[in-house]
């Protein structure tokens, strides 16, 4: 799944510590994330929506694997 969070913290000038606080979660879940490494679940891809004020299909988006 690709996914734009790093996109979205520069946009709203947020680091990643910032990011993970606001959403509750650590800083490597945050990195991890945005390096592709870590599906988030739906609460917390929710919660990211909200801190965004982005719909979550605008940060997240499936691939072709993902399908499979």
């Amino acid at each position: 799944m690709k996914n734009s969070i790093k996109v979205e913290r520069a946009k709203n000038d947020l680091t990643q510590a910032k990011l993970a606080e606001l959403a509750g979660v650590s800083r490597q879940t945050i990195n991890s994330m945005e390096l592709g490494k870590y599906v988030p679940s739906t609460v917390l891809a929710l919660k990211l929506s909200d801190i965004f004020k982005t719909p979550v299909n605008e940060i997240f988006e499936l691939e072709k694997e993902d399908w499979k």
